[in-house]
């Protein structure tokens, strides 16, 4: 056994089968352009490769400081910031939001109809801090989804009010006002549905620490963590480290959707998403997901406390259900089956249901199909990063699991 595999447990010659998976499979045939993939276990690395192009129409190999856009990995993020004023004493887990959103204080909840005819009710109970931790509010996309689009009347009313995140130019006060006026999809805490919810996490952090969302997140958790690369845009000296981001076409060939040299990520927005905004490299990510194995600190600076983070990738769903069971709408960044859902984290409740090892584990994706998951059991990181639209095309956090257990030998 080498020195590598003494230290973290893995086999270095089985962990390589991630190489000939990914060349074989996705690079060589050009079903993406690039990618990289980082595993750490025990604090160290074990497997670390870039691969393929980060952008196809310049001719840039895939470099080791590539800055991608995460998209939904920002959610986790935003999470674990609304979580640090909960240790602060801020809020509970069950306190309404309407207690620093006035205008959320009587909410009423769609039960038929549409338009002039819809039919509501009132809310059998205020929006909670867990609700919008969890996605259990009674929110939705409002259609604003990739490839999604209009699901439900209540996305309808999201459009006519202009309520946006990514793209948006609200302030934080101005988009809760405006989610405040839109009906609730279901009673809070009785569904699960993907939503706008990490983006009012986000709007919370800033109206309940008085400094701007993106300041808070460089001072509590970027700064800390030395997540250098890490932003709601791409500053103008690193964006020759910007990567292409892609969607496969009708005949299966790779085309440009957001080119680095003009992207909209090279702005600062005026909106910042907690939904899905940040960008950042594979080398910040793990230094994050290396603070959530370790219970909330990496290199002697603590972000939250372990009981707290240990509460946080439990399961919230109502009465211990999963997925399956609670679940709204045709999209979202996990399959169903044995997965539930914790504040800010989805998690693997039973490997037989899900088909995947890992019971325990935490994760979650983005929209361009990067993806993290943490194993406290197994004390392993993986940090998968690409830029492919949308994140259901392949099914890479199954199959590198697949890869990356079956190394594990002590």
């Amino acid at each position: 056994m080498d020195a590598q595999s003494q230290w973290t447990g893995l086999d270095a010659g089985r962990l390589e089968r991630i190489t000939d998976h990914l060349e074989r499979n996705y690079i060589g045939p050009g079903k993406i352009a690039g990618c990289q993939v980082n595993v750490a276990r025990h604090g160290h690395i074990a497997y670390s490769r870039s691969f393929g192009s980060m952008d196809l129409e310049r001719g840039k190999p895939m470099a080791e400081d590539a800055i991608f856009r995460i998209y939904s990995m920002t959610k986790p993020i935003t999470s674990v910031a609304l979580m640090t004023l909960y240790e602060q004493g801020y809020f509970q887990l069950n306190d309404p939001v309407s207690r620093f959103v006035p205008s959320w204080k009587d909410h009423r909840v769609w039960t038929s109809g549409e338009g002039d005819v819809m039919q509501t009710e009132p809310a059998h109970r205020p929006v909670s801090f867990r609700d919008v931790l969890s996605h259990t509010a009674g929110l939705t996309y409002g259609g604003g989804l990739p490839g999604v689009g209009i699901q439900h009347p209540i996305d309808r009313i999201y459009r006519e009010l202009k309520v946006r995140s990514v793209g948006g130019a609200d302030t934080m006060q101005q988009f809760m006002d405006k989610l405040g006026q839109v009906p609730l999809r279901y009673q809070p805490g009785t569904q699960w549905m993907y939503s706008l919810a990490t983006d009012v996490c986000g709007a919370l952090v800033e109206i309940i620490s008085g400094k701007p969302f993106a300041q808070y997140l460089q001072e509590t958790i970027f700064d800390p963590l030395g997540m250098k690369d890490t932003s709601f845009f791409v500053a103008p000296d690193k964006q020759d480290r910007f990567a292409a981001n892609y969607q496969r076409g009708p005949d299966k060939k790779l085309k440009l959707i957001d080119d680095p040299g003009n992207s909209p990520f090279l702005a600062d927005p005026g909106f910042k998403s907690g939904g899905g905004g940040l960008t950042g490299t594979s080398a910040d990510y793990l230094r994050f997901c290396e603070m959530l194995r370790r219970g909330g600190e990496l290199d002697g600076h603590r972000i939250l406390g372990p009981r707290t983070l240990e509460m946080m990738h439990m399961n919230h769903l109502p009465g211990g259900k999963d997925l399956t069971q609670v679940a709204l709408g045709s999209f979202s960044e996990t399959a169903n089956e044995g997965v539930g859902f914790g504040l800010g984290f989805a998690s693997t409740m039973g490997q037989v249901e899900t088909g995947t090892l890992g019971a325990g584990d935490f994760y979650w994706g983005g929209a361009a199909s990067t993806i993290f998951w943490v194993d406290p059991k197994e004390d392993l990181s993986v940090v998968f990063m690409t830029q492919l639209m949308p994140s259901g095309t392949f099914n890479f956090r199954g199959q590198l699991k697949s890869i990356v257990y079956a190394s594990i030998i002590d």
